[in-house]
């Protein structure tokens, strides 16, 4: 059975940095494409990075240069460093591992196992 715990979201001021970190358990985590999306109140659930197995990513366009997404497969644990951030980021921050080579079918959410995710609030 697949298991993600998600855990580093926090409060923090504007232009301030936060690491996320994502724990799976239950399948070979070195080959499942994993990713972070976030959720904001009134908002859909939107992809906000990802990486496969070959350690390829893919970012929102509102997070380039911002955040970084990395894996440690020694550790079946995926990361968010973010930095910068701002108000706009402030939302529910959700892992997910999607068993597909492609990381598009993770990004559109497709059979993807998901955490139960960690808050992220940015103030101005």
């Amino acid at each position: 059975q697949v298991q993600l715990v998600e855990s580093g979201g926090g409060s923090v001021q504007a232009g301030g940095s936060l690491r996320l970190s994502c724990v799976g358990f239950g399948y070979t985590y070195s080959t499942y494409c994993m990713g972070w999306f976030r959720q904001a109140p009134g908002k859909e659930r939107e992809g906000v990075a990802a990486i496969d197995s070959f350690a390829s990513t893919r970012y929102a366009d509102s997070v380039k240069g911002r955040f970084t997404i990395s894996r440690d497969n020694t550790k079946n644990t995926l990361y968010l460093q973010m930095n910068s951030l701002k108000p706009e980021d402030t939302a529910m921050y959700y892992c997910a591992a999607n068993v597909g080579l492609a990381l598009e079918e993770l990004w559109v959410g497709r059979n993807n196992y998901w955490g139960r995710g960690t808050q992220v609030t940015v103030s101005s």
